[in-house]
């Protein structure tokens, strides 16, 4: 039996042309848990059989388990494949969409293939997989493509085992398959003689238009078109928030960035994600793009229909931007994208291939050579992720508010959902519920235990307590030290170092610095940044000047630039909220204070999206080099460590006000923030004697921060780890939360 990502992926091909190559007889068949093969023959032959196994595998398929046992020949001489098992009971994989691979396109753009210019040509190397599958085993008849009867010519390539598109389940032709529908801005369908170039050349004329892709619909205008970028930003509300932009190829890519060559890697692989890129001070596309961010997300056409879209418009490199509202789950289907996207969008190129499970682009950056996920979606989900311990019972972890996410934990594997979107959004918190039951129904999966966040207010709390299953609460930013863990297989015990935004404490204050030290069933705080007030709750995380004058009052200091752009008599009530304790909620997040110091220094006081004001710093901290360190101070407090931030503020108010570089000022504080983390960790170390260390949370996607943390603890002695496997922010909290509990279930 072999398991892995082993269907839907031209395993059993690859086998039978194996087989037959070195003369074994038998048959290989697909089962719920894997992928069954049986084989007679020489003893050298099937040793050799046992190797190329793992050494020539397909494409997309990853072989996870091999398990085998002897059997009495019975005198096989041919080699078969076999129709799937149904009925068999196991673990279930599915393989996640792939981009179109270099054979596809060939004939895509092959005047003489009868596949020419045909939108959903694929085969068993690429293609959708998990945003059409309706349920497993993954054969045909359990996908949106059911309803797609093969002709004749197709049906000859798929029952081939010698044609690379032999059992290739999303399998299509002009005569058979899909085809395109265009409708105008009110969702009417027209008769256009070719859509694509249709919908290109409205493009190219300013339009915004609305395609339906592979995981759902993008909202598409012309990079280069300054008024179209702010026209689209303007019906979409999103002011400042970058667009990600696909190019044509990667010479395109290197004419808007700087690329390294972990990073082309990414840009071409077969997850085609979209890679955030240091932008060139001269661009082809619009400033509006990307407004105050050095970063500019780039992506290549992953789809034939991106690939046929990028040649109509000549290479032009186009705003390719998730299609819905703001913050609202990506639309899949026509009904919806009209209702959704009207008023947004001035026309449609739509199909009629059925989208089952949502999926939006996945988000990823390289820092310090390695991957750093920020979104994990489409290319990346469902693909399983081995655990360092076994589950022992069914175990879904339903992650936290942000940025949701959910994992269904079996064995040694976490199967991890795609990104839906930040649940305070009902209609994200119902695409929630809807996705929750899908993977259950696609992984024959019934939890015996669902774990949750701490905090009672999260949506995913609620629904988590509310299905009538045994529960385990468990604390976000044990949740997030797990969660780098469980990445790098350890059981601990280890420091965790968890800086984010907000998370809910066991003292029922927010945490977000944090210095933990334990393992997956149990922790302890060891240290964390000094509390401030939060004046407004959640308002002070969209106006980071209220955090400024939290932390100057509290730090017994004026500054003058920053009263001189605020108005006196807000600051003058905040204060007076703060001492009377209404409405100021204390923290010790690391993210409130990196807004904090972005308003003392003048770099930004409002934010219209999450992580904006920690953005901003880090532009400004990778315009210079080394800049010193501001004074830190710690001290224990009933055996915890607290870091008090108060030098630093005063230092960066006395800085601002004599007018120093905003650049200088914030380099060095993420030069102190790194100093705080080693100078915490050697104290923990002194009473614990342990170098594992574990970087966890959002605030650890800032790549000037974490480089300088990791050097600063090399210098110290310890063993580091990030995350390179799941995001450090809320979207890998679900991996964390799995293993904490399968720990405390352990046999």
């Amino acid at each position: 039996m072999v398991r892995g990502t082993v269907q839907g992926v031209g395993f059993r091909p690859f086998v039978y042309g194996l087989a037959m190559e070195l003369g074994l007889g038998g048959f290989v068949r697909n089962q719920v848990s894997g992928v069954s093969i049986e084989i007679e023959g020489e003893i050298p032959a099937i040793e050799s059989f046992m190797l190329l196994l793992k050494s020539r595998l397909p494409t997309l398929a990853q072989i996870d388990e091999i398990s085998w046992t002897a059997a009495a020949v019975i005198g096989e001489k041919l080699f078969r494949i076999e129709a799937s098992d149904v009925g068999a009971v196991g673990q279930i994989v599915i393989a996640p969409d792939a981009a179109t691979c270099e054979d596809c396109l060939r004939e895509l753009f092959d005047p003489a293939d009868r596949r020419y210019r045909y939108p959903f040509l694929n085969c068993s190397n690429c293609g959708p997989r998990l945003t059409i599958v309706t349920g497993a085993p993954y054969d045909r008849g359990r996908t949106t493509m059911a309803k797609f009867a093969m002709c004749a010519a197709c049906r000859a390539e798929y029952e081939d085992p010698a044609n690379r598109r032999f059992h290739a389940q999303p399998t299509a032709c002009p005569v058979c398959g899909p085809r395109l529908l265009a409708m105008d801005a009110d969702g009417k369908a027209i008769k256009v003689g070719d859509a694509v170039r249709w919908f290109a050349e409205a493009i190219l004329s300013g339009k915004i238009g609305a395609m339906k892709g592979l995981g759902g619909y993008h909202l598409i205008c012309d990079a280069g078109n300054a008024g179209a970028v702010a026209e689209l930003r303007r019906r979409k509300h999103r002011y400042e928030k970058p667009f990600a932009v696909m190019v044509s190829d990667l010479g395109a890519a290197r004419e808007l960035c700087e690329i390294d060559s972990a990073e082309e890697e990414l840009l071409v692989s077969r997850r085609r994600p979209i890679v955030l890129l240091r932008k060139r001070p001269k661009m082809s596309v619009a400033e509006a793009m990307a407004p105050g961010n050095p970063m500019l997300g780039v992506m290549m056409p992953y789809t034939p229909l991106h690939h046929l879209l990028m040649k109509e418009v000549g290479g032009r490199s186009l705003v390719m931007t998730s299609g819905n509202r703001w913050d609202e789950p990506i639309v899949i289907d026509e009904a919806e994208a009209v209702e959704v996207l009207r008023g947004i969008c001035d026309l449609f190129l739509a199909h009629d291939r059925p989208i089952h499970v949502r999926c939006d682009d996945s988000v990823t950056r390289v820092v310090g050579g390695m991957e750093s996920p920020i979104r994990r979606s489409r290319g990346y989900a469902p693909q399983p992720i081995s655990l360092p311990m076994e589950c022992a019972l069914p175990i879904l972890a339903v992650g936290g508010q942000l940025k949701g996410t959910f994992a269904l934990g079996s064995g040694k594997r976490a199967i991890l959902s795609h990104h839906m979107g930040d649940l305070d959004h009902f209609k994200a918190f119902s695409a929630f519920v809807r996705d929750v039951a899908l993977y259950e129904e696609l992984f024959d999966f019934k939890p015996g235990l669902i774990v949750h966040d701490l905090h009672p207010d999260y949506s995913s709390t609620r629904y988590a307590l509310g299905r009538g299953i045994e529960c385990l609460g468990v604390q976000h930013h044990h949740a997030h030290m797990a969660s780098c863990m469980a990445e790098h297989g350890l059981t601990g015990p280890v420091i965790g170092v968890s800086f984010d935004g907000t998370g809910y404490g066991l003292d029922g204050v927010i945490w977000g610095g944090e210095f933990l030290v334990g393992d997956f069933r149990e922790f302890k705080r060891a240290g964390h940044f000094r509390y401030i007030a939060m004046p407004g709750g959640e308002k002070a995380v969209r106006e980071p000047w209220r955090m400024a004058a939290a932390h100057l009052l509290d730090a017994g200091t004026k500054c003058s630039g920053f009263r001189a752009r605020v108005d006196p008599n807000a600051v003058r009530m905040l204060e007076t909220m703060i001492r009377r304790k209404f409405n100021s909620p204390m923290t010790s997040s690391v993210g409130r204070l990196f807004d904090a110091v972005a308003s003392l220094i003048g770099a930004v006081d409002r934010v219209s999206y999450e992580g904006q004001a920690a953005i901003r710093l880090e532009e400004l901290a990778s315009m210079t080099s080394e800049s010193g360190l501001y004074p830190v101070e710690i001290a224990k407090l009933d055996e915890v460590w607290i870091v008090d931030t108060r030098p630093i503020i005063l230092s960066v108010a006395c800085e601002a006000d004599a007018g120093v570089e905003k650049e200088l000022m914030s380099r060095k504080f993420h030069s102190t923030m790194a100093k705080i983390v080693s100078e915490m960790c050697l104290r923990i170390f002194e009473a614990t004697k342990i170098r594992d260390v574990v970087l966890s949370g959002g605030s650890f996607m800032n790549r000037v921060m974490t480089m300088a943390v990791c050097e600063e603890l090399g210098r110290g002695g310890f063993v580091v780890h990030r995350q390179r496997l799941v995001p450090p922010n809320d979207g890998g909290l679900c991996l964390g939360q799995l293993m904490i509990a399968a720990s405390k279930v352990a046999k």
